[in-house]
């Protein structure tokens, strides 16, 4: 992973908090701790790797285990210490792991332990989310907290097409599929331009 020795030590302690976490709270499939790297960091680090390079804030919905979002706010804490990152996870007992995480890394990010359409406005430059709805239900949030001009970063499985189309049906929206450098079958859906059709 091409990050700093003292990012790389975050994510390393990170690691340890998610073993240690995971077999009391289903943060991750146990399947896949034993790649946890591959498939939980680098694949949220190729996430970061997509965003603008200045950016004031990040929100991440449904964060679980902080897969975007907390690896996003501990890579961005190293370039861009003054933005601020907001993880949006209903579930308390993931919340209070990501707090956990946030404290132990000592990198501040938001905790909001509320439903993503009944939390205040956020007005994002950036909008990430992995696994937490399909295409067109993650536009209808986005439109509530993105910025005018702001990006939102999905990633997506094989179906990425279909859930365009059925999304073009409700929606306006430019798009970018960058291929994920985990899984050949996924994605990385760039989406701007945002509006409502």
């Amino acid at each position: 992973m091409n990050v700093s020795r003292e990012t790389q030590e975050k994510l390393e302690l990170y690691h340890g908090l998610l073993k240690k976490w995971n077999p009391r709270i289903n943060l991750v499939s146990p399947t896949t701790l034993k790649d946890a790297w591959e498939r939980h960091f680098l694949d949220s680090l190729q996430v970061f790797s997509l965003a603008p390079s200045k950016l004031e804030s990040w929100a991440d919905f449904g964060s679980g285990g902080g897969f975007p979002g907390a690896v996003v706010g501990i890579a961005l804490h190293d370039k861009s210490p003054s933005s601020k990152v907001t993880l949006v996870e209903s579930d308390q007992r993931k919340a209070t792991f990501l707090r956990t995480v946030s404290r132990e890394t000592k990198v501040p990010m938001t905790i909001v332990s509320e439903r993503v359409e009944h939390i205040e406005t956020l007005k994002s430059d950036v909008i990430s989310a992995r696994a937490l709805a399909p295409l067109d239900a993650l536009l209808e949030m986005t439109a509530l907290h993105l910025r005018e001009g702001g990006t939102a970063l999905f990633q997506k499985g094989e179906n990425w097409r279909e859930e365009i189309a059925t999304a073009e049906k409700r929606w306006h929206f430019s798009w970018h599929p960058h291929k994920s450098v985990t899984n050949p079958n996924a994605v990385v859906l760039e989406i701007g331009e945002l509006s409502r059709a």
